[in-house]
């Protein structure tokens, strides 16, 4: 949508072909339903946060930064307002006003929309190209952007068309993986566990042995695994070429040391002393938490506190600063908020998006093989990457 509105409003002669029945569904989705647009921060940090191809993408953000972006949809109608971790979302928590807000866009621009149109092949034919659909018609462009996005959650029209597109022109495709993904857990303490939230808790994700992730911040568990922006996070990290075993640990108590907290549990069993160990931890951790908490520890639940060894308090301090989860892999496409992997970025011009095999025929978004962490980034990275990829083709027919 943000490609064909900028190719339009330079040139005045974009067609949209979308393969739904609307346009933006997949951004219903996004956000749990809120669509969380960008993220308020300055573009340096802005490639902090992107975890493959950051440099490939500098002249697509400074193109379309995150306060161009958010003044834009303004100027057409769409109030925001600015969240915890500097998370950009419509006012009205309505993933459905950002979709009417770039509806209106397109509009103004003169964009023409063909919905439930579903391209079957592209071809060059010497300056032009030639767009084959579904439904037998044959359309002649000069130039075309790739738009179609990545494979996770496919009910939303990401089946990775544009993969196929790329490669018969030339370009080379990274097999695509599931990123911003919930973990499996292999096991059933999680799903014991399900529904319950950490907050400001320290989790650590490892692979083949290896610290590939340690953040402090929320996540939960759920019937299969866990999840939450720290999981979700972390899974981005995992090397998909070599696959290895996964293992995590949560922090439960990341502001007290090993020491400090063994003080604070000593409090409480002197408070406590005369009740059973499972209902002496009920200030310390969530309810649901202390069965398999003591389990993990070898501590039997009902223990009387006064008959707590010091070295069974010793292993509850360590379970409590390091709770163990053995992941088995990460979650499919159906549950992925984003793809990793897609057309090569080394065969596209980062200036302009423009394929390098193939005059006139650009890339956008997901399709390629950058992504990013949670907070409002991939969204950004759509909409930057679809302005400068509109402009540009618009730009390359004068």
């Amino acid at each position: 949508m943000m490609a064909a509105a900028s190719a339009a409003f330079l040139h005045k002669n974009a067609l949209l072909l979308e393969q739904n029945e609307k346009l933006g569904k997949k951004m219903y989705i996004t956000g749990k339903g809120r669509c969380n647009v960008a993220n308020d921060c300055p573009p340096d940090e802005f490639f902090q946060n992107v975890a493959h191809n950051p440099k490939f993408l500098m002249s697509s953000i400074y193109a379309m930064p995150p306060d161009t972006l958010v003044a834009l949809l303004g100027e057409y109608g769409l109030r925001t307002k600015v969240e915890r971790g500097r998370r950009v979302f419509p006012a009205s928590d309505k993933s459905s006003d950002v979709i009417r807000c770039m509806a209106r866009i397109l509009d103004a621009a003169g964009v023409k929309v063909r919905l439930n149109t579903k391209v079957k092949e592209i071809k060059k034919k010497k300056d032009a190209f030639v767009v084959q659909t579904m439904d037998g018609s044959s359309l002649d462009a000069r130039t075309v952007v790739i738009a179609t996005g990545g494979v996770s959650y496919p009910q939303t029209g990401s089946t990775g068309d544009g993969y196929g597109f790329a490669q018969a022109f030339g370009h080379k495709v990274f097999a695509p993986h599931p990123a911003l993904a919930p973990l499996l857990e292999d096991g059933n303490t999680c799903a014991e566990l399900a529904g319950l939230t950490l907050k400001n808790v320290v989790f650590t994700l490892y692979q083949n042995g290896k610290n590939i992730f340690s953040e402090r911040g929320e996540m939960l568990f759920t019937h299969s695994g866990i999840s939450g922006p720290l999981v979700l996070s972390a899974s981005s990290a995992v090397n998909h070429e070599r696959p290895a075993d996964l293992g995590a640990k949560i922090d439960l108590k990341p502001a007290l040391t090993q020491e400090k907290l063994d003080k604070r549990i000593l409090r409480d069993f002197d408070r406590y002393k005369n009740k059973q160990i499972k209902n002496a931890l009920a200030e310390l951790l969530p309810g649901s938490l202390v069965v398999p908490m003591l389990k993990i520890s070898g501590i039997c639940e009902e223990k009387e506190v006064n008959s707590v060894t010091k070295e069974e308090r010793e292993k509850l301090c360590r379970t409590l600063k390091a709770f163990p989860v053995k992941i088995k892999g990460i979650a499919g496409f159906d549950e992925a908020i984003i793809t990793r992997g897609g057309v090569d970025v080394r065969g596209v011009d980062p200036s302009t998006l423009q394929s390098k095999l193939i005059p006139g025929l650009f890339f956008a978004g997901e399709v390629m093989d950058v992504d990013a962490l949670t907070g409002g980034y991939n969204m950004q990275i759509a909409f930057s990457t679809g302005w400068l990829a509109g402009a540009a083709a618009s730009e390359h027919l004068s």
